[in-house]
């Protein structure tokens, strides 16, 4: 819209007002031809430099003491060696989310003083982040205190704090000043959780209590480096230097059976084994068990915020769906946090992140979290084919992949933030996790096909993340350095490989590797116990390759399969399921309905209601029940059935 179409737009009142042709000549072009012209707007806030910040280290007090509120206090102490004009930053492009996220609507109450008296501070128009303030002559430090108000409802964010536990991420409740490296900036934390409550985080390897004052470290350290503390904890060492940190809702959730703690010593070994160097001097799973705090799943260099439900112990083997958090969050010690792709590493949280390689860092990343699950023992291998077929039916049948790249979905944490989508599989939504993890199984069983089985994409890993041992900085790499070390592997025409598959709309889904390794994709009438497992985490019900829809809270449409029976009917997200051929709707009802119409003519008739409506829809399916599986067709041990198994 031009300048004078919005003026014309808002010219209605002057009509009523002036008659049409008076208004009309309101809006004449000015004979001079003269427009409004942009103003040029000066970046005031200094640019980073890789210089150590002056005066000393930054002393941070947080009380995380009001649980019932979820009200964190901030006092912050910072240096200063010079008056004059200064800007302290709020962390925007935050590491792991690889977007501009961070939650600065949620701080609130700054003050900032000087000398014991309180000094203005100016809010920066186009950096909403940043914070102006001017140093009186004379003073050696400033302070700043402020309240980070997490949310107390689903509805405002995840949930940070409960009567019983809470997740304390340092970048939340810190300012820091703008002009220098985060890796150049000192602070020194001291925290208060609740009394009587024990803390974990990899500034304090095991668990601490309820006050705590941690070494001074870097900034760019601190934030990678988050806390949890609850009521309820117990620390287990899984390797030498590798601790499980459990916080749980209630005493009894955190009893876990020998075999189920062996099963996460399993997974370390075995990436240990897989890698052949550990990029961090310790490590500690933070692992929150609750119904009521928000789940998480977060990587950093040393450690993890893994956030899964309740009964991630007491309930094991009907949730095998849950256990893949921690194989990938793991794995990100390697993948992700040493070796970055060059174009997300910054260095602050201020400069723009660009997630080009993301199908490399999460994408990757997803492949070798199956591969550990399976190879530990946290999921069996049964249950890990189930979820590989899932994800290969999804991709076949998704009518995304006919017009979207898997690159193009590396803009979705910037472009979307995971918003909620009406038509999930026809949209696409950071599809470079599951799409990714596609090409990197077909890589595998390429090069286990074309070497005999003599190598396989476990050598890549040793090539490219297992060097340096215990070296854990930040090496990045680019696509030519992904490329070259497929080719140590495997000479082959590696980026040609990788650019059909990520840059390039292919409307056939990346399932060669499933013939390679073995096996078929087919359909079955009974969902396997990793589809059931999945329903039950996420509360619905699955009949996404069958009607086309997906059930959730409350009978809920919480998706429709696009191109799908339900589709064609006209049956959209967000609508309310009320009766299947004329009985009340329940899953049992439904599923039974599919069954009885599979092989005849007749339509299956769903009662919907969508907002103050209802519309008897008839339904035009009669295929029955289907779910994926993967169905083994070779002979002896396939390519799969290595790649799954543990290494010796």
């Amino acid at each position: 819209m031009t300048i004078f179409a919005r003026a014309l737009a808002g010219a209605a009142p002057f009509a009523l007002i002036l008659g049409a042709s008076a208004a009309a000549a309101q809006w004449q072009q000015p004979a001079t031809n003269t427009l409004p012209q942009p103003v040029t707007i000066a970046d005031t806030i200094p640019a980073p430099k890789d210089v150590a910040y002056p005066g000393g280290p930054i002393q941070l007090a947080v009380d995380a003491t009001d649980t019932a509120r979820g009200i964190y206090q901030v006092q912050e102490t910072i240096p200063v060696v010079s008056a004059g004009p200064m800007t302290l930053l709020y962390p925007k492009w935050l590491p792991g989310t690889h977007s501009p996220t961070g939650p600065i609507s949620k701080l609130d109450g700054l003050v900032v003083t000087a000398d014991g008296k309180q000094i203005p501070w100016v809010r920066d128009t186009i950096d909403v982040y940043a914070f102006h303030v001017d140093v009186p002559a004379g003073t050696k430090a400033i302070g700043a205190s402020f309240k980070f108000l997490t949310s107390t409802n689903e509805a405002q964010g995840r949930i940070l704090t409960t009567p019983d536990m809470l997740s304390l991420e340092w970048d939340s409740v810190s300012l820091y000043p703008a002009g220098y490296y985060v890796r150049d900036i000192p602070f020194s934390v001291s925290v208060t959780y609740p009394t009587g409550w024990k803390s974990a985080t990899a500034l304090a390897p095991g668990l601490s209590g309820d006050r705590v004052t941690y070494p001074t470290t870097d900034y760019e350290t601190l934030v990678d480096s988050p806390a949890i503390a609850g009521r309820n904890m117990r620390s287990d060492l899984l390797a030498p230097g590798v601790h499980l940190d459990i916080a749980a809702d209630r005493p009894d959730q955190l009893v876990a059976t020998p075999a189920q703690i062996d099963a996460h010593k399993r997974l370390v070994e075995q990436a240990v084994k897989l890698f052949g160097a550990q990029h961090y001097d310790h490590y500690d799973f933070l692992l929150t068990l609750s119904d009521t705090l928000g789940g998480e799943g977060l990587e950093h260099h040393r450690s993890s915020e893994d956030g899964t439900g309740a009964d991630y112990f007491t309930d094991w083997d009907s949730s095998p769906a849950a256990r893949n958090l921690l194989p990938h969050e793991f794995t990100h010690s390697w993948d992700g946090k040493y070796r970055r792709p060059a174009d997300l590493w910054t260095p602050d949280y201020r400069t723009p992140m660009q997630d080009t390689l993301l199908w490399v860092y999460e994408g990757q990343t997803q492949y070798w979290g199956y591969i550990l699950q399976a190879r530990s023992g946290l999921v069996s291998k049964q249950d890990t084919l189930d979820a590989l077929a899932a994800t290969a039916a999804y991709y076949e049948n998704s009518p995304a992949k006919e017009w979207r790249t898997v690159e193009d979905t590396t803009n979705d944490p910037t472009m979307s933030q995971r918003r909620p989508l009406a038509w999930r599989n026809y949209q696409w939504s950071e599809d470079y996790y599951e799409a990714g993890k596609l090409v990197w199984l077909d890589a595998d069983q390429l090069i286990r096909e074309k070497t005999g089985g003599k190598k396989s994409l476990d050598d890549f890993a040793r090539t490219f993340f297992g060097m340096r041992d215990r070296d854990w900085g930040v090496l990045p790499y680019t696509f030519d350095d992904v490329v070259a070390a497929l080719n140590k592997v495997m000479p082959y025409d590696w980026a040609t490989f990788l650019n059909t598959r990520i840059n390039q709309v292919k409307p056939a889904a990346t399932l060669d590797w499933i013939a390679r390794g073995g096996y078929k994709l087919s359909y079955t009438d009974k969902p396997s116990g990793f589809w059931k497992s999945n329903e039950k985490r996420r509360k619905n019900t699955d009949l996404s390759y069958s009607v086309g829809l997906t059930i959730g809270k409350d009978s809920n449409v919480s998706a429709v399969a696009w191109g799908g029976p339900a589709f064609a009917a006209g049956i959209t997200p967000g609508s309310k399921l009320v009766a299947v051929n004329g009985r009340n709707y329940d899953s049992d009802t439904l599923e039974a309905a599919i069954t009885a119409a599979k092989g005849g003519s007749a339509p299956i008739h769903l009662l919907i209601q969508q907002s103050d409506q209802y519309r008897d829809v008839p339904v035009s399916w009669n295929g029955g029940l289907r779910y994926p599986t993967l169905t083994k067709v070779g002979k002896g041990e396939t390519g799969i059935d290595r790649l799954l198994a543990p290494k010796k």
